[in-house]
């Protein structure tokens, strides 16, 4: 039994953390740009996907509250769908060829763990749809509204204001625990075959912990070019999301050693 436990443990070595200033996240930004550039036949593919998606999400439903929990819950899915991103960067470093199909199966390296973490992912995008069903509910009593009618009576009533930071806070908990967990393992259980799904969770949380006010600021940086991609009815994803994916791949290589 003994040697079987110093087996595994020769096989496995537990990722250390790097600790980064907070320009670290503007570097990443930059970095991601020149990837995206270099590769943008392959890059603006998955752009392109994510702007469909995001007309799609609109178009799903009519009513306010599955349109606000799918387009921010788009934000709980996207380290996981933007996979492919990170395996153009990852072929870049390593100075090979990119071609857009095997990027389509990047999955495949580690596709156990990669499978067991969307499955996290889907099941907090079910709670979280629930939650943010229930927080429309509480302050529209007489029905769910359209998007137009929430966006008129957040304008016009005092609770409008109300509801706004309830459901900031509720949508704030739920991406910081997405992000904390997912800043750095995705791309890992692309690089690391061996990786399984909790370590890489437990070492995207470490880094984090030892390098927060940076990745706060890298956090801000996301939801500011993802808010823009939005405002742009989705079309400015198609360059924000790949550049943000490339660079979350250089994050992940400079925060783990």
């Amino acid at each position: 039994m003994e040697e079987i436990k110093r087996k595994v443990e020769a096989e496995f070595v537990w990722p250390q953390v790097n600790e980064v200033g907070k320009d670290a996240p503007l570097r990443w930004l930059r970095k991601g740009w020149a990837d995206f550039c270099t590769a943008i036949e392959s890059s603006i593919f998955y752009g392109v996907a994510f702007t469909v998606m995001g007309w799609a999400l609109l178009t799903y439903s009519d009513q306010a509250a599955v349109e606000l929990a799918l387009v921010t819950g788009f934000l709980i899915l996207g380290p996981f769908l933007a996979l492919g991103v990170y395996d153009i960067s990852r072929r870049l470093q390593r100075r090979e060829k990119v071609r857009l199909a095997p990027t389509l199966m990047a999955w495949r390296r580690n596709a156990p763990a990669v499978g067991f973490y969307a499955l996290i992912l889907a099941l907090l995008l079910a709670v979280w749809i629930r939650v943010s069903l229930v927080l429309v509910a509480l302050f529209f009593p007489r029905g769910i509204p359209s998007l137009h009618e929430m966006v008129a009576n957040v304008a016009e009533a005092p609770e409008g204001l109300i509801f706004v930071v309830a459901y900031f806070a509720a949508g704030s908990g739920f991406a910081l625990l997405v992000f904390a967990t997912s800043v750095v393992s995705i791309p890992m259980l692309l690089d690391r075959e061996k990786m399984d799904t909790l370590s890489a969770m437990i070492v995207s949380f470490n880094a984090v912990r030892r390098n927060f006010w940076p990745l706060v600021l890298w956090a801000l940086i996301i939801v500011a070019v993802a808010a823009a991609g939005f405002l742009t009815w989705f079309a400015g994803l198609s360059v924000a999301i790949p550049v943000i994916g490339h660079a979350t791949w250089h994050a992940y290589r400079e925060l783990v050693r």
